[in-house]
């Protein structure tokens, strides 16, 4: 099975709507070209940030399909492919795989969240990991699924062969520390949001998949290679300086500020899927100005 080397940065592109609530695969080209001029490892389509939720299977399919057309050469494509169901999530993964994505993140089961037990979970990991003919990388993100995965379920779930890492959207960084001291030496851990990147490096992830990323890639990048090249000093910085805007689109209003904040910086944002509600122009005007602070420039 293919290793995937994740190091680095990756947006986790949204799903482009027309005002009717289509899909637009021609404006996720766009996107992925415009910000294929930052030297981002790769792009993650169908995240949280992709509205994955919301989109039916002919449509994630399509999603990829787009993404792997516009994906320049030796960038990597993942793909979100969480379902409800082992078998939902199996088939979701073999499509992605099948329209060209190079690995999948794979978000746990929730709904029935009083049974996703360390041993249901373990198990539905591995029966994905058997069947996936890409690596899969583990996708924790307790904001969205009321689960909290265990550093001892990842710990068990990184002894598989084709699982190669895990996405770390919780912000512990003990919880990244307890798995990598204790997991095979080429598991991947990657941070899930730009406001704990620096202390996700310091304990040993590999780099991030950050909302942030699609519109202030380049400070993303920076945090990145100042803490690569031993520049702490700078990358916490910048470190700090990313806080408030990253906490905008992410915790504080989500997805449509991050479209709005791509419309506002020439990338294509879009409408959101109902029921998710677009920002208000008060809130467009105040993430407007924690851009400016930020000075991104996309």
């Amino acid at each position: 099975m293919t290793r995937l080397n994740l190091a680095g940065i990756f947006p986790p592109l949204p799903t482009s709507f027309d005002g009717e609530e289509n899909l637009l695969p021609e404006k996720i080209r766009l996107n992925i070209s415009r910000l294929s001029a930052y030297e981002l490892t790769g792009f993650l389509i169908l995240g949280s940030n992709g509205e994955q939720v919301m989109l039916s299977d002919k449509e994630k399919s399509e999603a990829v399909a787009a993404a792997r057309e516009a994906l320049p050469p030796g960038k990597v494509l993942l793909a979100g492919t969480g379902g409800q169901s082992t078998r939902e999530t199996i088939k979701i993964t073999r499509e992605a795989a099948a329209e060209g994505a190079d690995g999948v993140l794979v978000l746990n089961p929730y709904y029935f969240k009083g049974s996703m037990t360390h041993e249901a979970l373990v198990k539905h990991y591995f029966s994905v990991a058997d069947a996936s003919p890409v690596p899969v990388i583990i996708y924790n993100m307790p904001g969205n699924t009321g689960i909290d995965m265990t550093a001892a379920m990842v710990i068990e779930m990184a002894s598989h062969p084709n699982i190669i890492g895990m996405k770390e959207s919780g912000g512990s960084v003990v919880k990244m520390g307890e798995v990598l001291r204790s997991v095979k030496t080429d598991f991947q851990v990657l941070a899930g949001g730009a406001g704990f990147l620096l202390p996700a490096l310091a304990t040993g992830a590999v780099g991030g998949i950050l909302a942030l990323a699609n519109i202030a890639p380049g400070i993303c990048l920076d945090i990145y290679r100042s803490f690569s090249n031993g520049d702490i000093d700078n990358a916490r910085l910048l470190q700090h300086k990313v806080i408030p805007l990253n906490n905008a689109v992410t915790n504080r209003w989500g997805v449509p500020a991050l479209k709005a904040a791509m419309d506002h910086l020439g990338l294509y944002g879009g409408p959101v899927r109902r029921p998710l509600l677009p920002v208000s122009n008060d809130v467009r005007e105040q993430l407007i100005g924690l851009i400016n602070d930020v000075a991104a420039k996309v």
